[in-house]
């Protein structure tokens, strides 16, 4: 009897350590240099990652993989949202990462009562990134669909995915935001749109990026306000933060994702939820804006 619950435990220890070592590999990350020759041999870096069986099916021409770009904050590296990436690429994505900003690049002088506060050329930068990176990586991943994006965003990332948004409307599924705070939202309703917003006293968004919940519901606009700090919603973040976020994430996509399941990873949204956590459950009621207590 003895001997038999110690060859259990055994086998049980072995499929444990199997799935998680299965759960490391399910996912490839990849670094590319690119070099936009159009702008003096630019090196936009990026990060890529994507789930080794869809990129299989997809090599085969079996599929078409769904495209999430994400952009990063303001001197934050384009590798620092790896919770993201993991949660977009888990559920078949093809998940693309530019670096938008060089050690060599100006500083950004920001002035109040300017366009964006003064921020537009980095903006606009950060927007030609977008395009340059997606051009190359159809040479890369063909069979991926690039004229419908997912746009994602953390702070200065969150206002360059809203601004590509505006510039290029037909070329957008949906877009999600943390905490951007200078680029207005679109409220055409054109496209769905989730919103995490920080309780942080130091960084405030501008006077009317965050449309009132009126507005919210008739464009298709999640706003989740969460107990979280601005520098929270990235890999540097609390555990906690960043579980919340990838729940409520999965959340958004269930209900605008069709055919595309989700695959145990390490560090991959859970399936099921009982508890939310830190942030509200999915939509805003009513007349109001999904908030979180405190």
């Amino acid at each position: 009897m003895k001997r038999g619950i110690a060859v259990l435990l055994s086998l049980t220890a072995l499929l444990v350590v199997a799935y998680f070592t299965a759960s490391k590999w399910a996912i490839r990350h990849e670094t590319v240099a690119l070099h936009d020759v159009s702008r003096d041999n630019r090196l936009v870096a990026v990060e890529i990652a994507v789930r080794r069986d869809r990129q299989m099916q997809a090599e085969a021409g079996l599929i078409k993989l769904p495209v999430a770009i994400i952009n990063h904050g303001n001197t934050v590296k384009h590798t620092e949202y790896s919770f993201l990436a993991n949660a977009f690429a888990a559920r078949g994505y093809l998940v693309v990462a530019p670096q938008h900003d060089l050690p060599t690049d100006p500083p950004m002088v920001t002035r109040a009562g300017e366009l964006y506060v003064g921020r537009l050329p980095q903006i606009q930068r950060g927007v030609a990134n977008i395009k340059f990176a997606v051009e190359e990586m159809r040479k890369i991943q063909p069979n991926a669909d690039y004229d419908r994006l997912t746009m994602v965003g953390h702070s200065m990332g969150g206002d360059i995915s809203m601004y590509f948004a505006k510039q290029y409307p037909d070329d957008i599924k949906k877009v999600v935001t943390l905490d951007n705070l200078r680029v207005p939202f679109l409220t055409e309703g054109k496209f769905k749109i989730l919103s995490f917003r920080s309780k942080d006293n130091q960084f405030k968004p501008d006077p009317g990026v965050v449309p009132d919940a009126e507005e919210c519901e008739k464009a298709g606009i999640t706003v989740v306000d969460t107990g979280f700090q601005h520098n929270d919603m990235r890999d540097t973040g609390p555990d906690a933060a960043k579980s919340s976020i990838q729940s409520m994430l999965d959340r958004f996509l269930d209900s605008t994702d069709s055919a595309i399941a989700p695959v145990d990873t390490s560090k991959t949204v859970p399936k099921v939820l009982t508890e939310p956590g830190p942030v509200s459950l999915y939509a805003p009621p009513q007349g109001k804006t999904a908030k979180v207590a405190n």
